[in-house]
């Protein structure tokens, strides 16, 4: 109830202030757009600017200035008082993989068996994305301009190949294909290989060492193949071995964390992500001597398995305290809270920066869109969002989102459905009134 009523409380907030901020028309679009006088989180060597300009032309940074200057040919909005960060970034998620899966037929999130995968590293999510999900645009306007998605479940070792895409409006919603490999060695990792870590570990041993193998193979089909991985997971996997594609490793025991950490004596090019780390704290400083970074949940704070005894909200700011890059993300469809989690995790000892960092830039360097979003500096994508104040504060609101330069209209199901019943004619009945 909590949480819906604040989602009520910004989502109005932004019916009221939105319109009033920037009224942009269709015809507005095209033009060259100065975003004036507000507090900017660059998110790069630039720091914060305090009251700054940014300029926006052909759906890319211009410029950010530290003075208010609107140069001639830009349409000025005045944003004073205002906050503008780079588009929130969702670090991983299963956005425009599912809608509502008890009654929305197939949902791509989840993926039974095939024969062409053994292990499911094969399995390719940017064939499965759906730009149309109503979900995207409920997380859109939190303040989120782009996703990590990934498959949630295949019952198999690995969950596939990511994407890392846009949430834009039109229908070419990938930015970049086989963005990372996912496994998970948790307690849920093991239940679905062979009940118990014994059995996990040996198979995703075997699986790299196979790839390793199989990159100096010759997999057509002429030739004879007798791992125990298929082909396509071979082809898959090979990218990960050599360290062009990032390991996603799902770990919440510090053991585990361990494991994971030593995969890289075995495969040394492996570009390992932690995932989870819930007891990351206990090994944080084994962790930032591996220049491991780690996608966590900061809200855990209660044991939720024997594999997360050690849960706290203090496990963000422990891990950046020892060095490590931290980025939150809740490998859910449900992103849009990710910055209500970043703000407990500052007020639980996480800096800040770091928080606004764990949703942007840090978000972007882990998954290789660096050069592309994930900070305000010319050149890049214009993925920005102006804020009514404070975006890891729950009563402010995003009031406007940029993605390529373009102003998204800011309205969601969410708010459609509320208006439509917010007023309704009380002479009709509920379902006449449109």
């Amino acid at each position: 109830m909590r949480r819906l009523t604040q989602l009520f409380i910004k989502q109005s907030l932004v019916a009221l202030t939105s319109a009033s901020l920037l009224a942009l028309s269709g015809a507005a679009l095209a033009e060259k757009v100065a975003i004036t006088g507000a507090q900017i989180h660059t998110l790069s060597s630039a720091g914060v600017i305090e009251q700054g300009t940014i300029l926006l032309n052909d759906g890319k940074i211009q410029q950010v200035l530290d003075t208010v200057t609107v140069p001639s040919g830009y349409r000025e909005i005045d944003a004073s008082g205002k906050v503008v960060t780079p588009g929130f970034i969702g670090a991983l998620t299963s956005l425009g993989l599912q809608e509502v899966s008890s009654s929305a037929g197939v949902v791509d999130a989840r993926v039974d068996a095939h024969p062409v995968s053994s292990v499911g590293a094969a399995y390719d999510v940017q064939f499965a994305i759906n730009p149309d999900s109503t979900i995207i645009p409920i997380t859109r306007v939190e303040g989120f301009t782009n996703a990590v998605t990934s498959i949630s479940r295949t019952g198999q070792l690995f969950n596939g190949q990511g994407a890392v895409i846009d949430l834009g409006t039109d229908f070419d919603a990938v930015i970049k294909a086989n963005a990372f490999m996912h496994v998970r060695v948790n307690d849920g990792g093991a239940d679905t290989n062979g009940e118990s870590r014994a059995a996990l570990w040996i198979a995703l041993n075997q699986s790299l060492a196979e790839a390793v193998y199989a990159a100096d193979y010759d997999l057509s089909p002429s030739e004879d193949w007798e791992g125990m991985i298929t082909r396509a997971d071979a082809k898959a996997l090979i990218p990960v071995i050599k360290g062009e594609m990032p390991l996603l490793i799902s770990a919440d025991r510090a053991s585990d964390i361990l494991q994971a950490l030593s995969l890289t004596k075995r495969f040394a090019a492996l570009d390992i992500v932690l995932v989870g780390a819930t007891e990351g704290w206990r090994v944080a400083s084994q962790i930032a001597a591996a220049d491991v970074p780690v996608i966590l949940s900061p809200e855990n704070n209660l044991p939720g398995g024997f594999d997360q005894l050690g849960a706290t909200l203090l496990n963000a700011g422990r891990l950046h305290k020892a060095g490590v890059m931290v980025a939150i993300g809740m490998d859910t469809h449900n992103i849009r809270l990710a910055p209500q989690h970043a703000g407990n995790a500052v007020a639980n000892g996480l800096p800040h920066a770091a928080g606004i960092a764990a949703l942007t830039i840090n978000v972007a360097k882990i998954f290789g869109v660096d050069d592309q979003i994930g900070s305000l500096e010319p050149g890049k994508h214009a993925n920005l969002v102006v804020w009514s104040g404070d975006p890891l504060e729950v009563t402010q609101a995003a009031e406007q989102v940029f993605i390529e330069g373009e102003a998204i209209e800011m309205t969601s199901r969410q708010i459609q459905l509320r208006d439509r019943y917010l007023n309704r004619d009380p002479s009709k009945p509920v379902a006449y009134t449109r």
